[in-house]
């Protein structure tokens, strides 16, 4: 499996914040400034990894995670989202050129899109879930057997799965910006 440092963690950097935290504390009442210093050190490395640990590019229906690994996105999402376009260009075209019929027809076209579009995230959203968590429990059975080659398999599949996730994760952020 992946060392820590190959491979970041959201759980990781959790775990570096809630230790930076302590650390501060530590620095607070013994007064040192380099216990502190160290605290805020760790603090910003834990926000790194975490902003790290979430970031995925889209590279149309492929998603690229962190770890490298490359997720397709599901069908009906690159569908509905083609669905979508057409359908809003047939209903701003039957509106310009007067034609109602056509600009109802889009307008059902990308309400269906939508929905599609849904479809497949959730489809995706439940794929990358089940695949980081039998990645994630294969990986620690492998690890405890010794069988190397079966944690690195089950590592792909959890980073697949997290890569998978983040790409619903980045379409939705696109969705729906704050």
């Amino acid at each position: 499996m992946s060392s820590d440092k190959d491979n970041t963690s959201t759980l990781q950097s959790y775990i570096d914040s809630a230790s930076s935290t302590f650390q501060s504390a530590i620095g607070a009442i013994t007064g040192n400034p380099a216990d502190q210093k160290e605290a805020e050190h760790k603090k910003g490395v834990a926000q790194a990894e975490s902003d790290l640990s979430h970031t995925a590019v889209k590279a149309g229906p492929f998603t690229l995670g962190s770890s490298g690994a490359v997720a397709q996105d599901n069908s009906d999402r690159t569908e509905g989202s083609w669905n979508q376009t057409v359908g809003a260009a047939k209903e701003a075209i039957g509106g310009f050129i007067g034609a109602e019929g056509l600009k109802q027809e889009g307008i059902q076209q990308n309400r269906e899109g939508k929905g599609q579009e849904a479809s497949g995230q959730l489809s995706d959203l439940g794929q990358g879930v089940k695949d980081r968590v039998g990645g994630t429990l294969g990986g620690a059975y492998a690890a405890l057997t010794g069988d190397r080659s079966e944690a690195e398999r089950r590592q792909i599949q959890h980073d697949e799965g997290k890569t998978r996730q983040r790409g619903v994760e980045a379409d939705l952020d696109k969705q729906n910006p704050q």
